[in-house]
């Protein structure tokens, strides 16, 4: 199914458009905020980013009050920053509420399955926000890039995926879609950076050296995706990634401006006294303590 190839100019990202930074007017709108490099400074990312993930608290209590029940997915390319704001999304809301799916590779069972199968169970409940660290869309990106499922399987893929999404959407799930976009350029400085620290030499596999290798025909397969996928009932949203920071800080917004939320937050409880027993504790000399070396 897939259309047509074109050929990427040098320094383009697997949009198709040249590579670019928010320049010192954009953002904020004040040049102080930003780097010579046109990338925001570190005090102001850590600024908006405590701002949002305040109020992502404040979206989490708003999505159980609500009953809602949210799914995100998050593709893109290896290094292209999905962990990154998954892990900015989930630090200060209650695992319980805001679940992460990361799912590894299909058992031989699975492989039996209809393709959906597997994501099915872990869809959200009411009162759940649940973001899919890469989903179905496996299929028609990496197996499909790497040789895993075969043109037939690619092909039902392409057909049923929207229509599977349309039923998420009418059975009264919120679907969100964001593909992070990161230009071939800096794809290679992030894995290299990686290659010369030993202690994250584990995050570069082969299959991210085949996937760069490979990067005109991942852009290929991410084009022919949203031919079939950008769906009006769930859009995808692209999120330019070349500046991690302003990537986070851009899609956390754009997820926010997706909820009409109220602040409907506990109030400040008053704490019980401790209720007294007729009770006496073993010796504390039974126990055994770690070393005290701090």
């Amino acid at each position: 199914m897939v259309k047509k190839h074109v050929d990427l100019p040098e320094g383009a990202d697997d949009s198709g458009e040249f590579s670019h930074r928010v320049g010192k007017a954009g953002g904020t709108g004040n040049p102080e905020d930003y780097k010579t490099d046109g990338r925001l400074k570190n005090s102001v990312y850590e600024a908006e980013m405590e701002r949002l993930q305040e109020q992502l608290v404040l979206l989490q209590y708003w999505i159980q009050s609500q009953g809602l029940k949210v799914l995100v997915l998050f593709e893109g390319r290896g290094s292209a920053g999905k962990g990154g704001v998954i892990k900015r999304i989930t630090e200060r809301t209650s695992p319980r509420t805001v679940r992460v799916v990361a799912l590894p590779k299909p058992t031989e069972r699975e492989r039996t399955q209809w393709y959906f199968q597997r994501y099915v169970e872990h869809l959200p409940a009411a009162g759940e926000m649940v973001l899919f660290d890469r989903s179905w869309y496996n299929r028609s990106n990496v197996e499909w890039v790497m040789g895993f499922c075969t043109e037939n399987e690619h092909e039902e893929f392409l057909r049923s995926c929207p229509e599977f999404e349309r039923m998420l959407v009418r059975s009264g799930i919120v679907v969100i879609k964001y593909w992070f976009s990161v230009s071939f350029d800096e794809q290679r400085r992030r894995f290299e950076a990686r290659n010369a620290e030993p202690l994250k030499r584990w995050k570069l596999s082969d299959m991210d050296l085949a996937e760069h290798e490979l990067y005109v025909k991942y852009s290929m397969a991410k084009d022919n995706t949203f031919q079939y996928t950008d769906i009006k009932q769930a859009p995808w949203y692209v999120v330019p990634s070349d500046d991690k920071k302003a990537a986070r800080l851009n899609c956390i917004h754009h997820l926010l401006s997706q909820f009409s939320y109220e602040d409907v937050a506990p109030e400040v409880v008053k704490l019980p006294d401790m209720k007294q027993m007729p009770y006496v504790r073993p010796p504390i000399q039974d126990q055994t303590f770690v070393d005290q070396r701090f």
